[in-house]
């Protein structure tokens, strides 16, 4: 009753290039729609009327280095 049990050893399969590229894709875009907004979504170049946008964002604008007064 004291015999040892080997199990497999269990090996991921490796994503291929082809699945893993519109999720980078994707994930790319978000990120720079992202830093856009924390950066840039003020003044000549809003898209969004009003300083909503820069409010809400405002501390992370600061955290992130980016000048906004």
């Amino acid at each position: 009753m004291n015999e040892a049990v080997l199990k497999p050893a269990i090996v991921p399969a490796p994503i291929p290039m082809r699945e893993l590229l519109p999720w980078v894709v994707f994930v790319g875009l978000i990120l720079l729609l992202a830093i856009y907004f924390v950066g840039a979504e003020e003044g000549a170049t809003s898209i969004v009327p009003g300083m909503y946008v820069h409010e809400f964002v405002h501390d992370g604008r600061h955290l992130l280095g980016f000048p906004c007064h």
